[in-house]
């Protein structure tokens, strides 16, 4: 269902990079249904490369979906002219990381279809101060975890609050149940958090405290 939900947001007829591809299940999927126009599948590791490399073989897609062992956005090239780029399944900090350490492979014309886990506050930072507008965000709930999809693109600059940083500008504004549920357990563990702090035998920096204490704050302004 996570990946259905990242396809949905890829432009028809787009040429797609999907970095960190795993077994280049989405590269696959959407040209398979026509949906896109090429593909690049970007695998840091080994493993995962070769896997992404037979899924595309067992396909029949060689000449459409490109599978390359590179780090990050070193996997584009220019002549691939991409206009997507998706990046799933890994911390938010590690795929604005990634974003960071290739920015000179973004023409800044592709939409960014990003599924983090976790780190969601980081990566929308980074979006802001390079230019992109938040355009979707979804949460959904699979297999017990909470996912968050962002998806980008450059646009005039634009400026978000704290807490919509924290919390997602839209998801915000949509409140759904998933999104309401997410943050009612949030709060919590923010609380339980910082009971625990309260009680430590050593004591707890005041700056982490302040951090806890104010997230906290925004998780029970924003359910009231």
């Amino acid at each position: 269902m996570r990946l259905e939900r990242v396809a949905a947001h890829v432009p028809a007829g787009a040429r797609l990079a999907d970095i960190g591809s795993d077994h280049g299940y989405l590269p696959v999927a959407l040209m398979r249904r026509g949906a896109i126009a090429a593909a690049v599948a970007g695998e840091v590791a080994v493993t995962p490369f070769h896997a992404a490399a037979r899924t595309v073989r067992e396909n029949e897609l060689e000449q459409h979906v490109s599978v390359r062992l590179a780090n990050g956005l070193a996997a584009i090239e220019a002549q691939d002219g991409i206009t997507a780029v998706t990046i799933c399944g890994m911390g938010g900090e590690t795929i604005r990381d990634i974003l960071e350490n290739g920015k000179a492979r973004l023409s800044g014309r592709e939409r960014l279809i990003l599924q983090p886990n976790g780190g969601e506050q980081a990566l929308r930072h980074w979006l802001m101060d390079n230019g992109y507008r938040i355009l979707h965000e979804e949460m959904l709930r699979e297999n017990r975890f909470d996912y968050e999809i962002i998806v980008a693109e450059r646009a005039e600059p634009v400026a978000y609050t704290p807490e919509e940083l924290y919390f997602g500008p839209l998801l915000m504004q949509a409140r759904s149940a998933a999104f309401l549920s997410k943050w009612q357990h949030m709060l919590i563990q923010k609380q339980k958090t910082l009971g625990n702090f309260a009680r430590a035998r050593q004591a707890v920096p005041e700056e982490k405290v302040q951090v806890v204490a104010q997230q906290e704050r925004w998780i029970a302004e924003l359910l009231a």
